[in-house]
């Protein structure tokens, strides 16, 4: 099996190769592109590293061609960032100048990563599509994930969009359970990035009450959310919902600090050094702080179960609605626990969602349709009205000033723009 990482040459790649050389045996070509050929040749060659630590007896390949690349791969993983880290940082300053949440995933910040994103995967995608092996699958990890894999979908692409929150709920879980993380089935429901966890079942049972009641102050810390709201929900929301449940609070706190995005790049800088050392072979304890943790194992996970090599495991994947949320349209694309197959994901049943979590699923539902639009068409307008109805932003002044902002930052990205 060859699968091609296209975004190949982060800092964070040696999670995902890590990930390969341990897991995934079936894997004869691990093929890594991207167009910095410089930080390429310093992570494949550790890539490579890795994978002979392991003693895996698959190949691991570097180009900046990404036709070549994608050549008869059977699977492609898309973990692009475009514009790099300095259009994170500037996501993360300018919505904080309007009073809103600076975050590169949600609220004027990942609308303006959206915008630069989705016309540039689906070049990509279709590049794919016209030289990997037919039906081959494409991976989305790049943000923001729920927009991006509705693109692909639409665009008629066979994809999936993965995300490592649920994962990380799933060890955590079991590790306060003192079970195997395999036999933690969570009830994982939402968008990407506004996700609950209401059950979390291990052989049939919900223990999910056993762990508020016996662990609500570890969870509250670990998601950065009161536990009153917890313990009134009976579920577990994600970290990125203290945006939403703390927006003033998380704006206050970001003033004049240093971004995650700044953080991140001192980081990444520090790993290059690393990697450059021709006697490292295993990924360094740092890489644990740039973020993304076991995404590998959701990565080689959700992979072996697309290729028949898995057909038990449940994963939390990015897929289309299809009636799984009747409150949602059917081309709606929604992140909730899956079976995965050769057919692709199949979704568990989910039960009714309560009406404070589908409103707001709803109202950021139509917010990424919105967003898709200005993505897709680009324009002024279209960018305004995503803005204003974000349940973050939703007055004119605000949306008004952040869509010049936006645009202005983001405008060597924006062809439409220019």
């Amino acid at each position: 099996m060859k699968i091609a990482v296209i975004g190949g040459g982060s800092t964070y790649t040696p999670e995902l190769v890590d990930g390969f050389a341990r897991l995934g045996k079936t894997v004869s070509e691990l093929v890594l592109i991207d167009p910095a050929a410089d930080r390429l040749e310093i992570v494949g060659a550790f890539a490579a590293r890795i994978f002979a630590a392991y003693g895996h007896p698959g190949k691991v390949t570097w180009t900046t061609d990404l036709d070549a690349g994608v050549t008869d791969a059977d699977a492609a993983v898309i973990q692009l960032r475009v514009g790099g880290q300095r259009a994170r940082i500037s996501d993360e300053t300018f919505p904080l100048e309007c009073g809103c949440v600076g975050q590169e995933t949600t609220g004027a910040g990942g609308l303006a990563k959206a915008l630069r994103t989705v016309p540039v995967i689906l070049d990509v995608a279709e590049r794919i599509r016209e030289r990997a092996k037919p039906g081959a699958w494409i991976v989305d990890f790049t943000n923001p994930v729920g927009i991006v894999t509705r693109a692909l979908l639409d665009a008629g692409h066979r994809a999936v969009g993965l995300c490592n929150v649920a994962i990380g709920f799933q060890r955590r879980f079991a590790g306060y359970l003192g079970v195997d993380p395999a036999t933690v089935v969570l009830d994982h429901v939402g968008l990407n990035h506004l996700t609950w966890e209401r059950a979390a079942f291990v052989d049939g049972v919900d223990r999910l009450p056993e762990l508020l009641s016996d662990h609500l102050p570890d969870i509250s810390g670990e998601v950065d959310i009161p536990e009153s709201i917890i313990a009134m929900l009976g579920a577990v929301p994600s970290y990125y919902l203290s945006y939403f449940y703390k927006h003033d609070k998380h704006v206050q706190e970001s003033l004049g600090q240093q971004t995650r995005g700044q953080r991140v790049a001192e980081i990444e800088a520090i790993l290059l050094d690393m990697y450059r050392d021709e006697t490292l072979t295993a990924k360094p304890a740092l890489l644990g702080e740039r973020g993304g943790a076991y995404y590998s194992e959701a990565a080689v996970g959700l992979l072996a179960s697309l290729f028949g090599l898995d057909d038990t495991s449940v994963h939390s994947v990015n897929v289309r609605n299809n009636g799984t949320l009747p409150f949602l349209p059917a081309e709606a694309v929604i992140e909730v626990s899956a079976r995965a197959g050769l057919k692709g994901p199949d979704p568990l049943p989910v039960t009714a969602v309560p009406p404070d979590l589908a409103g707001l699923i709803s109202h950021v539902y139509g917010y990424e349709e919105l967003a898709l639009d200005a993505a897709l068409r680009g324009g002024r307008d279209r960018v305004y009205r995503a803005l204003l109805a974000h349940p973050l932003i939703g007055q004119h002044d605000r949306a008004d000033a952040l869509t010049d902002k936006l645009i202005a930052s983001g405008r060597s990205h924006l062809a439409w723009a220019r």
